[in-house]
């Protein structure tokens, strides 16, 4: 059976990207392999630096996965800091990541360059995702588009690494659906936190409502043709709407007649209803949370077993058994 294994940062409100970058394959994947999904709390730290913050965070982030219908009997699932071996793992694995494979990494400079203040964390984040996947023997990571150069990373460090001290990890493969591999934002760039231009999956209607009404379009008349492809609003729509209703609004931009402002309100109440039975799930979760932690504690004891594996033999090869 497949190992299946991606992770989610708890930086902020999770937003539509996440849901369909990793969030909806996760839960998919359920019934498909082995599946390891966890909160990556040690990674938002480069750019999450209030404590209170984070730990809020992480906590809403777990609910907010279960909610969506993430089932913790059906997978591991876990907080990423609950298990030390990950940040030992990594150590071992700098040791061998060569400079110039981490400063090809457009990530890095594409964040520093939107305010991510630079540092060796932000800096060294492929080798902590490399530990990550490594650890647990993952063969395959469904990844957003953006985050496929990083695994391609940890497939280079996992083959120096069994080149060097013999056959040991896993060398995982990435899984991007490429219909929904970028999700744009608000104002057309890739939907993130960092850039300040998400829809946010939990939020309340008036504020869904402000969120689908800010979405960037441009000033051609509603009779007039439009290029639906090309539109931030329509690539937006096309993620919630039925089959059926999305051909009839791209023939209403081909031929003329597409209003922006009644597409966007049409949005509002499509995904207010398509996320309804999760709100209802988070609601009862956030009246339980010590539930939550309990299930993450004993996903974190379910992971730390798979990786004391993988970790003992590591030490065994590299020489810090004697």
């Amino acid at each position: 059976m497949k190992k299946i294994l991606s992770g989610i940062q708890p930086s902020g409100q999770l937003h539509i990207g996440n849901y369909f970058g990793m969030m909806l394959p996760m839960i998919q994947s359920m019934d498909e392999g082995e599946l390891y999904a966890f909160i990556v709390d040690l990674h938002a730290m480069t750019s999450v630096h209030d404590g209170e913050k984070l730990a809020k965070g992480t906590l809403n982030a777990a609910m907010d996965f279960m909610a969506l219908g993430l089932d913790p009997e059906r997978s591991t699932f876990w907080v990423q800091s609950d298990v030390p071996e990950v940040t030992e793992l990594a150590w071992i694995l700098s040791t061998l990541t060569p400079m110039g494979l981490l400063e090809r990494c457009h990530s890095y400079k594409d964040k520093v360059a939107k305010g991510v203040a630079p540092s060796h964390g932000l800096f060294a984040y492929p080798v902590l995702m490399a530990a990550d996947i490594l650890l647990y023997q993952a063969d395959l990571v469904p990844v957003g588009k953006d985050q496929k150069q990083h695994l391609e990373v940890a497939r280079d460090i996992a083959i120096k690494f069994n080149n060097q001290f013999g056959e040991i990890f896993t060398v995982p493969e990435s899984v991007i659906d490429d219909n929904m591999a970028t999700v744009p934002g608000i104002d057309g760039m890739k939907m993130s936190k960092s850039y300040g231009n998400t829809i946010d999956i939990f939020q309340d209607e008036k504020s869904l409502k402000k969120s689908v009404m800010a979405i960037k379009t441009d000033s051609t008349p509603v009779e007039d043709p439009k290029n639906p492809d090309t539109c931030n609003l329509f690539n937006i729509y096309k993620l919630f709407a039925s089959p059926e209703r999305v051909a009839e609004v791209r023939d209403l931009y081909v031929k003329g007649g597409a209003a922006y402002g009644r597409i966007k309100l049409e949005l509002v109440d499509i995904l207010w209803d398509y996320f309804a039975v999760a709100r209802t799930k988070r609601s009862e979760l956030e009246q339980d949370q010590e539930y939550v932690r309990d299930v993450l504690r004993k996903g974190a004891d379910k992971a730390r077993r798979k990786a004391c594996v993988t970790l003992d033999l590591v030490r065994e090869r590299v020489g810090l058994r004697y």
